[in-house]
């Protein structure tokens, strides 16, 4: 599939090791083939033991030895570490940022000339095998494309958007959603809790319902509107709290939270 043998990861935090898992217990790439820093000595031989692969503090070594290099640090750390390596990404390598907001240009502008580099926005939910994320390429090819998208199937889903801009949206959408669709699972529950039932039942019955509805709605052939309908039929108790929903303009609401959490993705990288 790829010329890209040895996997390096900048950073051992919880994404880089879900992908890691991943990448593992779907033999997609063998243990030995990746390796991945930390930024100081504690922990390093359990960090090492719970991934399962080789832990080392050196990010100028791991480069020299990979053929894949993830930057998975925060998004303020990503041009210190750029710095720190430049020198050693040669054009053969591929770098594949997880840091949000920060820009392919940018990333290309504080390495040499010709460096390949990939921009991935993952989520949390990669940690139970149920990832959303988005790929964007910069001067790559379709196979380096294709052979990251892989790699990040064994996480969850992937798609590959349009241009850049639009993986801001990817990250209010599915890297930021998760706090979204907590806080409506609890807020169903907390409702069912001020109507009369224990608060760990109702929550359990607000996570399942979400899991259900998330199945069915993945696996439609029918539009989303529909799906609603189905439910909600004329008269009936659905509509009533589907209309509720119209009336405070729900769809204005999430709006916003789509667009301000999309706009500080931005402004994270500088714009």
């Amino acid at each position: 599939m790829s010329d890209y043998k040895k996997i390096g990861f900048i950073g051992s935090g919880k994404m880089a090791g879900a992908i890691i898992k991943g990448l593992i217990k779907t033999h997609t790439v063998d243990s030995n083939c990746i390796m991945a820093t930390k930024s100081n000595k504690e922990g390093l031989e359990e960090k090492s033991q719970e991934l399962g692969v080789k832990i080392i503090l050196d990010n100028k070594e791991l480069v020299k030895n990979s053929d894949i290099i993830f930057i998975s640090v925060k998004p303020n750390q990503v041009l210190g570490v750029l710095e720190e390596i430049k020198s050693y990404v040669t054009p053969n390598k591929l770098i594949v940022s997880i840091a949000a907001g920060v820009s392919i240009n940018k990333i290309e502008t504080n390495l040499l000339n010709g460096s390949k580099v990939i921009r991935v926005m993952p989520n949390t939910p990669a940690l139970v095998g149920e990832g959303m994320s988005g790929i964007v390429g910069g001067k790559v090819s379709v196979e380096d494309i294709e052979f990251v998208k892989s790699l990040f199937s064994t996480i969850g889903k992937c798609v590959v958007v349009d241009n850049e801009d639009q993986l801001d949206i990817v990250t209010a959408i599915s890297g930021s959603g998760p706090a979204f669709y907590y806080k409506v699972i609890n807020e169903i529950a907390r409702a069912g809790e001020k109507l009369g039932m224990d608060y760990e039942k109702a929550l359990l019955l607000s996570i399942q319902t979400a899991i259900g509805a998330g199945k069915m709605a993945l696996n439609r052939d029918i539009s989303m509107e529909q799906l609603i309908s189905n439910v909600a039929t004329k008269g009936g108790c659905t509509a009533v709290g589907v209309d509720c929903m119209n009336e405070n303009n729900t769809e204005k609401l999430f709006y916003d939270v789509i667009k301000s959490t999309t706009e500080k993705a931005h402004a994270l990288g500088g714009g």
